[in-house]
């Protein structure tokens, strides 16, 4: 009797030992679990916005090649609308301006609107048609500031990796569907003048379709009178084409006016929009500190759109502004050396 109570403590005692020891071994297995977990996915970076950015990642994926699909159709969008507008002028709008204007107002419409139109067809297709610039893949050195995490590659001073484009741009302001195109080193002259000059052109539009305007849509208001006024159908066309000329001009200069205004800042500022945000959150974390930030690429307002245009001397203000030019930006977008010809005492820098 004695001997089984021995043998029933014993088998006691070793069903305890090994709960324990399965207890133990799942504790350990799961502690070994939490430990690999996190020595995937951890980074000294990571904080709130890296991991809502994570979370919205599938639809940036989304967004970007939905944007690199359908930028063939923005681009024929804008084609299609600019032309239009370019017609109704030549049909409707011109014809009453060589029967009403004097001489002198007419010379000025013919000669203000060509070379409007000139420099907008001009800067359009140079905007589509440039590459942005891309750091070189063969040149080992490159003066880099830092890898790019989706190429693997340095990346130079200023610039940046489209999601869109897939590759990393020489001094990146943004991927603008309308252009199916980055805006970078070498464009970013010829997408800023394309808004410019467009936003001036349906400016003028506007401006001088006004009166036309007015008598269209009053003309319009009387359509459902009894009886209905005597108009034809070339009346009517007329009267409907002047509204939608006028309308389109007027919404285009509001909402491109508004954001060449911003690029023209952002010029005068010697930053790219990307920059914008970085500057603003480096100037604030000086700030806490009792420093001030200066940007080491702006050479002052003036200096800073000469640099911008490539403008050297007074004469290549006409010759590379007013007129179409398609001289190259300054530098090859991987050093940021001072220009000789901008009166400043900065030294060249790398990186903000």
């Amino acid at each position: 009797m004695r001997n089984i109570r021995r043998l029933f403590l014993r088998c006691l005692r070793l069903g305890h030992r090994r709960k324990f020891t399965y207890v133990n071994s799942l504790s350990d297995y799961l502690r070994y679990s939490r430990l690999c977990l996190v020595s995937l996915s951890y980074n000294t970076f990571t904080n709130s916005d890296v991991v809502i950015e994570s979370l919205f990642e599938p639809v940036y994926w989304l967004v970007d090649h939905m944007t690199r699909w359908f930028g063939v159709v923005f681009v024929a969008l804008v084609i299609l609308l600019t032309s239009s507008i370019v017609l109704i002028v030549y049909l409707c709008v011109l014809p009453l301006i060589l029967q009403t204007y004097s001489t002198a107002w007419i010379c000025w419409h013919l000669a203000y609107g060509h070379w409007n139109l000139i420099l907008i067809v001009f800067h359009y297709y140079k905007a589509i048609t440039t590459s942005p610039g891309y750091p070189p893949q063969v040149q080992k050195n490159i003066p880099s500031v830092a890898v790019c995490r989706k190429c693997i590659a340095p990346k130079p001073a200023r610039t940046h990796h489209c999601s869109i484009c897939n590759r990393c741009i020489l001094k990146m302001d943004h991927h603008c569907p309308w252009l199916n195109n980055c805006v970078g080193h070498y464009n970013h002259r010829y997408f800023f003048s394309f808004c410019l000059f467009m936003t001036l052109g349906c400016i003028y539009c506007s401006i001088s379709s006004r009166v036309m305007f007015r008598e269209a849509y009053a003309a319009i208001e009387t359509y459902s009178q009894s009886p209905p006024p005597a108009f034809s159908f070339r009346d009517r066309v007329f009267h409907k084409c002047i509204i939608y000329l006028w309308v389109l001009c007027s919404s285009v200069a509001v909402a491109l006016g508004a954001l060449t205004l911003w690029h023209a800042i952002l010029i005068t500022r010697g930053e790219t929009s990307i920059e914008r945000h970085i500057n603003k959150k480096e100037r604030k974390r000086l700030q806490g500190k009792g420093k001030i930030f200066q940007n080491p690429y702006s050479y002052g307002r003036f200096s800073n759109w000469r640099l911008f245009f490539g403008v050297e001397t007074q004469w290549q203000w006409i010759t590379r502004v007013v007129l179409p030019s398609s001289h190259p930006a300054y530098g090859d977008g991987l050093k940021w050396n001072t220009p000789h010809w901008i009166p400043t005492k900065q030294t060249s820098v790398l990186a903000i």
